[in-house]
């Protein structure tokens, strides 16, 4: 139940898809509803075994599991998944509090745990934590794209050999798109990690840095290879 606060695998896809295995109608619906509004695509599953059986058919960047489940246990199906892939975040959902359990899912390999009923917004904030460790690319110190050269470490950005005048607001967002590589990225999340929420601007903010980068590294700004907009939704950034 949700609080009152309301208001490469066997297959990929363009967008991240979340995987919510959950037998309660209402809890599909509200987190089916959750997920698609932030831009991911959504496979909503009521047990364990059709659950595994669509993670094995179309693997997700992520899935959030709850405990209690018909045919097979939340436990279970957490276990399976991490044999199969360690990497992949999992994200359990439970009514109980005892930290015994908590533990037993976190050797188990869980990457969080959300006792319910829970925030909406505090469970998208930990998956989207989780994504983070698990997805971001490691880029190290430099990065290089299309004739491109990125050095992280000295804020400096090569275009044909040439030196390419950012500011910090267009540098950081250079950066975590390229961390993010292939992953669609919407413009509030974009605005919280380059932004920061002391200092919250207008999604059209994002758009006009967004804007200035393609004029800078983009051959054809016009029509943008390694920016790309994801209509309705914000953007991805692509090798």
């Amino acid at each position: 139940m949700l609080s009152s606060s309301l208001q490469p695998l066997p297959e990929t896809n363009s967008m991240e898809k979340i995987l919510v295995v959950e037998d309660d109608r209402a809890v599909q619906k509200a987190l089916k509803r959750l997920f698609e509004s932030e831009g991911f695509m959504v496979d909503v599953q009521a047990d364990g075994k059709s659950a595994l059986e669509a993670f094995r058919a179309s693997a997700p960047s992520a899935i959030v599991l709850d405990l209690r489940l018909p045919s097979m246990s939340g436990r279970d199906v957490c276990r399976e998944v991490k044999q199969q892939f360690p990497t992949l975040p999992i994200i359990i959902l439970s009514a109980t509090t005892d930290v015994t359990d908590k533990v037993l899912l976190l050797e188990l390999g869980a990457d969080d745990y959300v006792t319910k009923p829970f925030s909406p917004r505090e469970l998208l904030a930990r998956v989207r934590a989780a994504l983070r460790r698990t997805t971001r690319s490691e880029v190290g110190e430099a990065a290089t794209f299309d004739g491109i050269s990125v050095n992280f470490a000295k804020m400096e950005v090569l275009r044909e050999g040439r030196l390419i005048e950012m500011t910090a607001r267009e540098f950081n967002a250079l950066k975590f798109l390229v961390q993010n590589a292939e992953r669609v990225i919407s413009r509030d999340e974009l605005l919280t990690e380059v932004w920061g929420y002391q200092n919250y601007p207008s999604t059209r903010t994002v758009d006009n840095h967004i804007l200035k980068i393609r004029q800078k590294l983009e051959k054809d700004p016009a029509n943008p290879v390694h920016f790309r907009t994801v209509h309705g939704v914000g953007y991805k950034f692509v090798r």
